[in-house]
């Protein structure tokens, strides 16, 4: 059964990996659309209608599922970690797509933080808590997850490139480990017969979380390069799960000498965040551009003309 969940958890952080590259390449293809509702409603429609986007969608939807499939089957303590990988993989993939490599500094940093996550995770290694949770601790989850959305957004507004790609991806970030948590919620009560989860409101508060949560991961997405939002998508979601965790689930981390991996781990996540910020300054345009367009004199690709 560990193998399965490892298997499930590993094929969800290539899923979605694989979703945020094609998803940035056909955002890189649209054009920056502005801001604002209006802005995000065209550029939705526009990229409606390119494959590479489309293709990302699909494979969004089936890291949910394998998502799911692997909670059901494994802890969040183990599912977790893994899915670290995610961050990883978006280089490796990303090379492929964008038939460019990252710099060696970007991917050092990224092998930091995502080594500092799976470590820290691993030492909490959250108590599996109660199936379900209790109206009141998702008031009190709820809640501070809509608001952490609301502020993250708000302060997204009046900046703009790598600093509105990661917000955005924080907010993104937040809305997925929401969903994950009300997915579990769901999933919680199918032990009573199919009947109890249906009639219960958290498959569809599931399904409008999940909307929120892809709505902000395309603006993210369109916002900046992947060397900006992915780590703040993939930090923020298993960071935001063990606070979930702990509110509405009574999960709970070890301490004692637990703590000392515990600080290794969020010691790589500060190396892996400063050394990131440094090579976004060499490394920010490996994914601005679409291989179809030539080189320019410099050796640069010019990034995608902009279609209606």
């Amino acid at each position: 059964m560990i193998a399965l969940t490892v298997v499930l958890a590993l094929l969800a952080a290539l899923s979605n990996a694989s979703a945020s590259v094609l998803q940035r390449r056909a955002a890189v293809e649209q054009g920056d659309e502005g801001t604002g509702a209006r802005a995000a409603g065209r550029r939705l429609l526009h990229l409606l209608r390119r494959p590479s986007w489309l293709a990302g969608a699909g494979l969004l939807a089936l890291s949910s599922l394998l998502q799911a499939g692997a909670l059901a089957t494994g802890s969040l303590s183990l599912v977790q970690p893994l899915l670290a990988a995610e961050l990883l993989f978006t280089l490796a993939v990303g090379s492929v797509v964008f038939r460019r490599r990252p710099d060696g500094r970007t991917w050092l940093a990224f092998a930091a933080l995502a080594v500092g996550l799976a470590l820290f995770l691993l030492a909490a290694a959250p108590s599996p808590g109660r199936p379900t949770a209790p109206p009141e601790a998702w008031l009190l989850g709820g809640c501070g997850a809509l608001g952490a959305v609301v502020v993250l957004v708000a302060v997204s507004r009046p900046v703009r490139g790598a600093a509105r790609a990661a917000l955005l991806g924080l907010a993104s970030a937040v809305s997925f480990a929401t969903t994950a948590a009300l997915m579990k919620e769901a999933v919680g009560r199918l032990a009573h017969g199919p009947e109890a989860m249906f009639t219960h409101w958290s498959p569809y508060a599931t399904a409008g979380a999940g909307l929120v949560a892809f709505l902000l991961l395309q603006s993210a997405l369109s916002a900046g390069t992947l060397t900006a939002s992915q780590p703040a998508l993939t930090l923020g979601d298993a960071l935001t799960s063990v606070v979930l965790g702990w509110v509405l689930f009574a999960e709970t981390i070890h301490l004692g000498l637990r703590v000392i991996p515990e600080v290794v781990g969020v010691v790589l996540i500060g190396a892996g965040s400063i050394g990131l910020a440094h090579a976004q300054s060499a490394g920010q345009d490996w994914d601005t551009s679409v291989p179809d367009h030539p080189p320019d004199r410099n050796g640069r690709r010019a990034p995608a003309p902009r279609r209606p």
